[in-house]
């Protein structure tokens, strides 16, 4: 499903007003590596002791089109000062060499509308390939062919960009020496069709500070070995390991047991992150890193990763949060690659410049406070042991219980009262039971209510919440029914044990409970909360919340000790001043839905910021935001496909009292770094 709409006319100014309206996000992150000084050179275990090098490929090419000069230009203000810039080098018919991601040029550019009739076959590395190609281009001709987005998923509003000489790239940039690397992918077959790579790339070393030249093609690189500059670095790219390398006759695999041969040429090796670590079918990392950074480290040889982008689908263990996987290449996985090779250089850089090399330390529970959303429920299913456990590991200050209730009256915390929502009701006998309680839902549902504790406790397995099924994004699959419901008793007693600031109940249905089932919902958490000994104490906070104002006034008036929170409803985009006065005769503090109610937003662009985080500030109410998850069609595409950038924004632009998430490990992450982000309007 392509995100963010179509190209052309206003669309684009519109998308690119909203990227730098936030800019402020940008300079944060590229200012962290800054903020936080050098780094001692034992901090990473590269070759050289050095910081990985940040090399975006295409510019910033997971949001404009790969090597245009919005995507070059981009990549420098949004990343790291030092971050090296990627031009993929085609040649055209004159012999001009051209940044173009791939050698079709239908793949990246309009060049199929411009040029109908110039379709052409060529064998490119033994495989018949139809198309356009630049060799068949004047560079003139080019003129009246524009770039375009690669990757259909993404949005195309920034289409439209003009082709770049490889010559172009110092002078549509800021810096006086941009650190270029040049890629060169199809040496073979420019040779065929009588142009010279290797004379057009030492034609150019006087115009362009070339730091680093790479290609799958030794043989390319054993031919300018000796000829560049002395500065520029040669670095072999590794392709799948059963094919190949037709400029010497050898497939990658061999190589690859030979990385001496490969030294005597190069001094770097790139590789897909595959490579280092392997991923199994069922899309899980393996159990182990591969030994190849200490091979390539042994023989000499830096070694770059390649193939980082934030919005593919990334090996479950890292719950969709792209800068964890760059963490596991530069020092969680124990070892660090030279460099990494990303389309969203800005996740690489909060990764190298904030978030590497993190030591552990106790957890700070000052505001705002991570609350879990169904424990860890971006990994495991909502509501289970599974999930509270996760959520208390990776850092929750609070976590949180939807009460339900069974038939025999046992509260237990489930995310829906509909057993059909979170559970495999539907594959018992149980789901005979379905019906309609029009109270709750106009739809059938098999509810709580209708059975017994035991029943669900015996015969149902949890199931774990897709709520982005409709873009095909799942949550951790082989975990899809695994963990155990808790009684609120149980999770009350969880709350109590653990390192928590408290636990945070969550009250709905309380009408239909009490007129249906005889049942006082607030009088049955009261007592709860009494018998698990919350009443005597005052290190664990007590939060109950709410979208029934009714609930909340009954226990305002009860005088509970509890803080009392009032779920506004989504879609509103401000609030009266006579509103908030009403809410805060009942409630201390609000939840706002983040993803309706804050932006105002136009194919998955934001447009302007609402007035409600304003509004209800200026009130005196706390106010906590919901839901944060990392999943990269979660955000706005304005926070760039990384939900650590959607956090700095929220901590830095509000002063939130908590932030609910589906992974509190993320948040948690943040929280113990925000001090290096720097943030401007």
């Amino acid at each position: 499903m392509r995100r963010g709409g179509g190209g052309g006319g206003g669309g684009v100014a519109a998308s690119l007003a909203a990227l730098l309206w936030c800019g402020c996000v940008v300079l944060a992150l590229a200012g962290a590596a800054a903020a936080q000084g050098p780094r001692l050179p034992s901090a990473y275990k590269t070759l050289s002791g050095d910081a990985p090098r940040i090399v975006a490929k295409g510019g910033f090419s997971g949001v404009f089109p790969d090597s245009s000069s919005a995507a070059y230009s981009f990549a420098l203000s949004a990343s790291a000062p030092d971050t090296t810039l990627w031009c993929d080098v085609q040649l055209t018919k004159d012999g001009v060499g051209v940044c173009l991601r791939d050698i079709n040029m239908q793949n990246c550019t309009n060049v199929a509308q411009a040029y109908t009739a110039r379709k052409r076959t060529y064998v490119i590395d033994g495989v018949r390939k139809t198309g356009w190609f630049a060799s068949d281009f004047t560079m003139a001709e080019l003129q009246s062919v524009v770039l375009t987005q690669a990757i259909w998923s993404r949005s195309t509003r920034f289409d439209g960009y003009p082709i770049l000489s490889v010559t172009d790239l110092p002078t549509i940039l800021d810096v006086k020496q941009p650190s270029v690397w040049l890629n060169v992918q199809h040496d073979i077959f420019y040779k065929e069709h009588g142009l010279n790579m290797r004379n057009y790339i030492l034609s150019i070393q006087k115009n362009v500070s070339v730091h680093y030249i790479s290609s799958p093609e030794l043989g390319f690189l054993q031919n300018i070995s000796g000829r560049v500059h002395r500065k520029t670095k040669l670095v072999f790219s590794f392709l799948d390991k059963a094919l190949l390398d037709n400029s010497i006759h050898r497939t990658y695999g061999s190589l690859l047991s030979n990385l001496t041969f490969v030294k005597s040429i190069a001094s770097g090796i790139m590789v897909p992150k595959s490579y280092i670590w392997p991923v199994t079918k069922d899309n899980y990392l393996q159990q182990a890193p591969t030994s190849i950074v200490a091979e390539a480290h042994s023989a000499g040889l830096e070694i770059y990763a390649s193939d980082f982008a934030n919005d593919r689908i990334i090996p479950y263990n890292y719950s969709y949060d792209p800068l964890a996987e760059y963490l596991n290449f530069i020092s969680d996985g124990g070892f660090s690659v030279d460099g990494v090779l990303s389309e969203h250089p800005i996740t690489a850089s909060g990764a190298i410049g904030c978030f590497a090399n993190l030591n552990s330390s106790k957890t700070d529970h000052g505001e705002p406070l991570i609350i879990s959303h169904n424990g860890a429920s971006g990994d495991y299913p909502d509501c289970t042991d599974l999930a509270y456990h996760s959520a208390i590991n990776d850092g929750a200050d609070v976590i949180d219980c939807p009460v339900q209730v069974t038939s025999d009256g046992t509260l237990m915390c489930m995310s829906s009262v509909n057993l059909l929502d979170t559970t495999n009701v539907q594959r018992t006998p149980f789901s005979s039971r379905a019906s309609v309680v029009s109270e709750i839902q106009a739809t059938p549902g098999v509810f709580t209510f209708n059975l017994t504790w035991d029943d669900i406790n015996s015969s149902i397995q949890p199931k774990i919440s897709s709520p982005l099924s409709r873009y095909y994004v799942v949550r951790n699959p082989r975990y899809t029914n695994q963990g155990k419901f808790l009684k609120l008793s149980d999770f009350l007693a969880m709350g109590m044990d653990k390192d928590l600031s408290g636990v945070m109940i969550i009250i709905e249905n309380a009408a239909f409970l009490a007129k249906s089932l005889g049942i006082d919902i607030v009088d049955s958490v009261n007592a709860a909360l009494n018998a698990a000994g919350y009443d005597n104490q005052t290190a664990k906070g007590v939060l109950i919340q709410s979208k029934d104002s009714a609930v909340l006034v009954k226990l305002k008036q009860q005088k509970t000790k509890c803080k009392l929170v009032y779920t506004l409803p989504s879609g509103i985009g401000d609030v009266s001043t006579s509103s908030l006065e009403a809410v805060k005769k009942f409630a201390d503090a609000v939840v706002v839905d983040k993803d309706n109610s804050v932006f105002t937003s136009s194919l998955d662009f934001i447009i302007r910021q609402n007035n409600l985080m304003k509004d209800l500030q200026s009130s005196g109410l706390a106010v906590y935001a919901q839901v944060f998850r990392n999943e990269f069609v979660s955000q706005p595409l304005d926070f760039f496909s990384d939900e650590t950038v959607e956090i700095n924004y929220y901590f830095q632009s509000f002063n939130l009292s908590g932030i609910i998430t589906d992974f509190p490990k993320t948040v948690r992450r943040y929280k113990s770094k925000k001090h290096l982000y720097r943030f401007g309007k």
